[in-house]
């Protein structure tokens, strides 16, 4: 009996042992698996850029590219941002009125637009909109071997396929934020002066008193990050579907890597929104 027991928990031990050694080997998995596709990633961003720099330049599908990004996500941004200036300047009202300083009502909408809500909130509508099909419409091509047949026409896809999206991205966000932040502070204007009766003068003199050109700055900087950022990781995923861990080919392989890229990049844009903060302020 006492040696049945002692088997007992030999065994026991033994398979609590193999288990933790399978949690630990499925851990250093996943780190080097993140490890190699940021350093695909990576790569991928370098190489583009410096093979675009290099004749013959691809110019239409880079205006093409802004066109999708850019031009048609301009009824979204403006719709969003014409909410969301309605919202804040409601909020603050509210607050403000409570300490007597609603004169500032200006400065809050116009601050909050341009250092946070403006490139912030651009950023998670173009990822709805354009991040996922971007890699959508790239994963598809290569789960259909289009982008393999491009190679084998001597057609680089870091060139034509990749960098056009990239460089589209860096252009059209800081457009797409001044679009959102304009209509935002009109927003602003309509329910603070308009419903509430806060001096027109005041709205806009306090706003100017108050938006400085290092938060401008700030802004600028963000949406430009942003706009990497997505293109970025919008092309890299749609790019790499083939290498995905555990295979991704297929209908359900692309909406996986689609629904990822969508998720990564909203993490991204909001980690870099902390670190650019951190460094501005």
């Amino acid at each position: 009996m006492a040696g049945d027991g002692a088997s007992t928990s030999n065994s026991t031990g033994a398979g609590a042992l193999v288990a933790a050694r399978r949690v630990v080997e499925e851990v250093g998995a996943v780190a080097l698996f993140a490890v190699h596709r940021m350093g695909l990633f990576g790569v991928l961003f370098v190489e583009s850029l410096f093979k675009y720099m290099l004749p013959p330049y691809a110019l239409r599908p880079t205006l093409k590219q802004v066109h999708f990004i850019g031009a048609r996500s301009m009824l979204v941004v403006s719709v969003s941002g014409l909410f969301v200036g309605m919202v804040v300047a409601l909020q603050f009202h509210d607050t403000l009125v409570r300490f007597g300083s609603v004169s500032l009502l200006g400065s809050a909408v116009g601050l909050s637009l341009v250092r946070e809500l403006g490139p912030v909130i651009t950023a998670l509508m173009v990822i709805g909109r354009a991040g996922s099909a971007i890699c959508a419409e790239l994963a598809i091509m290569r789960s259909e071997e289009q982008i393999d047949a491009l190679e084998c026409m001597s057609i680089d896809p870091h060139k034509f396929l990749i960098a056009p999206r990239l460089l589209a991205g860096l252009i059209s966000l800081p457009l797409l934020t001044a679009v959102f932040v304009v209509v935002g502070v009109l927003g602003g204007w309509f329910v603070g002066v308009v419903l509430f009766g806060v001096g027109e003068g005041a709205y806009f003199e306090g706003m100017y008193e108050t938006v400085l050109p290092r938060d401008l700055m700030m802004g600028l900087v963000k949406s430009v990050v942003f706009g990497a950022l997505i293109a970025w990781i919008a092309t890299a995923k749609g790019f790499f579907l083939h290498l995905e861990r555990g295979g991704a080919f297929g209908s359900e392989g692309i909406s996986r890597t689609t629904t990822s890229a969508v998720v990564i990049s909203a993490i991204a844009v909001l980690f870099a929104d902390y670190i650019v903060s951190a460094l501005f302020l």
